[in-house]
């Protein structure tokens, strides 16, 4: 008896010894390691809703955008660093080339060391981040395509590793949208998010910017740069703010039609695979084993499935059919192919949309304004995602229109007119006092008052693009034009069929000319062909038009633009007879 007492007594001190070690490791671990226990505390676990047939559709964490209102003031202090890191460049350097020069040079984006601290007008606060440093706790870089070739950059700040974060957030885009004649588009598409249970947003945070720049050698202080709109980075971390799988499968679609891209598109175990290559379709941010991308890629290009088999498997139906019915309603209309991240959950076989870059939303006010062409023709509506592979494929089911029809209902409910006055005039009261002073007054490309004739637009433009999307469905969709081909003595013109969802009966109408305007006809062709054949050309210049009729008589132009001065002409092709009598397809170019 008394050696199962003493046995007993053991058994509790060893449990004790071994509670002691474990709380004692923990606290090591919180010491040593003080970032990883706070993402512990601050970890959502994976939000999903299983209301719906089982179906699991995300849902946002909504209590991350409380304090998205108002004015943020950064100062970043930038200064030369070391050739080992790639910060030995200066601030000129930084600012004075676009991503196509480093595209071109093979070499990677410069980069400069930075200190950045956050405040109000008045300096840096005391209880904000980067107070009372002064070593460097950042790199800056330009960020951006097409946009780096303006005079006013954009720009991605990485803090270093153990420096902390801001909001939560240790990349941090700045985006100027020097084209964006309202420098709010982005905010304004983000907070619409919110609104919608069915699809994630992103936290978007208007910010006043500071610079001293001490790569030229001296310290002048702090130069005023203006206002830009901080929007958060889709990255691992987000992904776990958000109550996502950081271990899963994340990619930036950079040009990506869903088609298989076989010589590309492969796993990264794969000899031939190419990374570089491999990104200008799809810009890896999460985990690099790539067999479910190509599983789905799969499917969605084997026409021998039914393309709502290939939706219930990779797909959930709810977040594909509100991602195309928000762009569509809000007119974004460069999302066909790029501008959106794919994700997937590392143990679900199902890929979500998710929005990014949404400042080409609510454009119609201001290009009409500005005579610009662009938005028009099939880039309204559901023809405007023809070119792509799966909504191509999913545009022709009926079920898929159905749903899709329930989600842009859904969605107009919440994108209502005095929701959108709201907001816009709250950016408007932010914005207006930056955007007319220096340094941006120079760069805006409307006049306040026109600035102002824009904004008091933007309430209507849902019913517009809401009206456009019902226009499209009527219409036959767009087709590409062939380049021609000689056969014999004859040059031989084709084109893709189109599709009308009515099954109507399609005429083609087909020009061919000597101008641009394609008033200069030298021959012509309407019927229910794809294909003609005429005499063969006098060497030169050539432009196809091609539009599509149904019998409804609703017209549709072809896929093929050329880019002028004044934005797009649709439906329209050059082409080149060669001195020894080849055709070949060619860009514009004016005389």
């Amino acid at each position: 008896m008394k050696k199962d007492i003493i046995g007993i007594i053991f058994v509790f001190i060893i449990l004790g010894i071994v509670v002691a070690i474990g709380s004692n490791l923990s606290l090591i671990k919180s010491a040593l390691f003080p970032e990883a226990e706070s993402e512990k505390e601050n970890a959502v676990s994976i939000s999903y809703d299983d209301s719906d047939a089982g179906t699991k559709h995300l849902r946002d964490n909504n209590t991350l955008y409380e304090d998205d209102d108002g004015v943020v003031t950064m100062y970043l202090t930038v200064r030369e660093g070391n050739k080992s890191e790639g910060t030995n460049h200066t601030w000129e350097e930084i600012n004075n080339y676009s991503v196509y020069y480093y595209d071109e040079k093979n070499i990677d984006r410069y980069k400069v060391e930075a200190l950045l601290q956050v405040g109000d007008e008045n300096g840096v606060s005391k209880d904000d981040f980067g107070y009372g440093d002064t070593a460097p706790n950042a790199t800056v870089q330009i960020r951006g395509q097409s946009s780096s070739l303006n005079a006013q950059k954009n720009y991605k700040i990485e803090l270093k590793k153990n420096k902390g974060s801001w909001n939560g957030q240790t990349t941090i885009a700045l985006n100027k949208h020097m084209t964006d004649g309202l420098r709010f588009r982005n905010k304004l598409g983000f907070d619409l998010l919110t609104d919608i249970d069915q699809l994630m947003s992103l936290r978007t945070q208007f910010v006043h910017l500071y610079v001293n720049d001490l790569t030229d050698g001296e310290d002048s202080g702090f130069e005023d740069y203006g206002l830009y709109t901080q929007v958060e980075q889709l990255n691992k971390k987000a992904l776990r703010t958000h109550g996502l799988d950081r271990a899963g499968h994340l990619y930036k679609i950079n040009y990506f039609e869903f088609q298989r891209y076989e010589d590309v598109i492969k796993l990264a175990t794969d000899s031939t695979y190419d990374k570089k290559a491999f990104e200008e379709y799809l810009e890896i941010k999460g985990n690099e084993d790539h067999s479910k991308l190509i599983a789905m890629l799969e499917d969605v290009n084997d026409y021998g499935l039914p393309i709502e088999t290939v939706i219930e498997k990779h797909f959930d139906m709810e977040n594909l059919t509100y991602w195309l019915a928000f762009n569509i309603l809000t007119g974004n209309y460069d999302t066909q192919s790029r501008n959106a991240y794919l994700y997937s959950p590392l143990n679900k076989d199902t890929w979500y949309f998710y929005c990014w870059d949404l400042d080409a939303s609510f454009r119609k006010g201001e290009n009409d304004l500005l005579s610009w062409s662009e938005a028009g023709s099939w880039d309204q509506g559901v023809s405007n995602y023809w070119g792509n592979v799966l909504f191509q494929r999913c545009l022709k089911s009926k079920e898929f229109r159905q749903q899709l029809d329930a989600a842009v209902q859904d969605i107009r409910s919440h994108m209502t007119r005095e929701r959108i006055k709201e907001l816009s005039d709250d950016y408007s009261k932010i914005i207006l006092p930056y955007l007319y002073s220096d340094p941006d007054v120079g760069f805006a490309p409307l006049t306040e008052d026109m600035y102002n004739e824009v904004v008091a637009s933007l309430p209507d433009l849902v019913d517009v693009y809401y009206q456009q999307y019902l226009d499209s469905l009527d219409k036959p969709m767009p087709f590409f034009i062939g380049t021609p081909q000689m056969v014999g003595v004859k040059i031989n013109y084709t084109w893709d069929a189109s599709y009308d969802f009515d099954q109507e009966d399609i005429v083609y109408k087909v020009v061919v000319a000597r101008n641009l305007e394609c008033t200069d006809i030298v021959t012509s062709y309407e019927g229910n062909w794809t294909s003609f054949s005429e005499p063969y050309l006098e060497p030169g210049q050539y432009f196809i038009k091609a539009s599509a009729r149904n019998q409804s008589g609703k017209v549709q132009d072809a896929f093929d633009t050329i880019e002028t001065e004044n934005g797009k002409e649709y439906g329209i092709m050059c082409f080149y007879v060669n001195l020894d009598g080849t055709v070949t397809r060619s860009e514009y170019l004016k005389d």
